[in-house]
């Protein structure tokens, strides 16, 4: 069966109503999902309300694997969000959020494994940049 990392807006989404819960029972019976510490963190510091609290508690209390950029990562993070970021004049709040997106990215590449996202904008440029697999929900 083949890994999955479900991006952070998948999370928000489903836990919005956005995703239907039988789209995202069909992701969980096709892939073997593995948690991002990027996703992690994302959904940690956007957690404003107890309940989102909560809900990121019991993500991170049973994400016992989760996989994290390695320093070749993250170095080559830095010159895909440089020059994407200069070719589109991205201003660094932008830069920012895409860096993610491409540790993200990256991640999954290592691994072989999905990114599962509605981030259509961003993770087409990085499956173009560095040839990543997306299933866009």
């Amino acid at each position: 069966m083949p890994w999955a990392i479900l991006d952070t807006n998948a999370y928000v989404d489903k836990w919005s109503g956005v995703l239907p819960l039988s789209r995202f029972d069909e992701i969980q019976k096709t892939f073997i999902i593995r948690h991002s510490s990027v996703v992690l963190f994302e959904l940690r510091r956007g957690a404003q309300t107890v309940a989102q609290r909560r809900l990121v508690e019991e993500l991170f209390s049973l994400a016992k694997i989760q996989w994290a950029p390695l320093a070749d990562d993250w170095w080559r993070a830095g010159d895909i969000v440089r020059r994407i970021g200069a070719a589109q004049h991205w201003d660094p709040h932008r830069k920012r959020a895409f860096q993610n997106d491409t540790l993200i990215a990256l991640t999954a590449r290592r691994y072989g494994a999905t990114v599962v996202t509605s981030d259509r904008d961003d993770f087409e440029e990085l499956r173009r940049e560095i040839n990543i697999t997306v299933l866009f929900v």
